[in-house]
């Protein structure tokens, strides 16, 4: 569905979900989401994806080092944690009460926050 004047894309998950991630060398893992880059469709997880970087010693870290950070993972290998009963669940969008859209589980049918 093409959106006609907000062209930035409706994702299945946000900042703040627990998720699990469904392929890769993190397969199986839970996290909370930490940023989203929704033009890319990618997203940083807690402790998932894990990269090395080596830093230069500088002037303001003269010590230099390995620094260990979370890098981004492709949202279509994230799943939703349903906060109430901890499962990984499929999300669709409906209207709400006050006719808004809102996620819910496909599972139960219940609304997700």
């Amino acid at each position: 569905m093409e959106r006609r004047f907000n062209n930035q894309p409706k994702l299945h998950v946000r900042k703040g979900d627990t998720v699990k991630v469904l392929s890769g060398n993190d397969k199986g893992k839970e996290g909370e989401i930490l940023e989203i880059f929704p033009e890319d469709r990618r997203a940083v997880v807690k402790g998932i994806n894990i990269i090395t970087k080596h830093e230069k010693p500088s002037a303001g870290k003269p010590e230099g080092g390995i620094k260990k950070t979370e890098g981004t993972i492709h949202i279509s290998n994230l799943m939703l944690v349903e906060p109430g009963t901890g499962k990984a669940v499929r999300t669709g969008r409906k209207l709400n009460a006050k006719g808004k859209l809102q996620r819910f589980s496909k599972k139960t049918g219940e609304f997700i926050k």
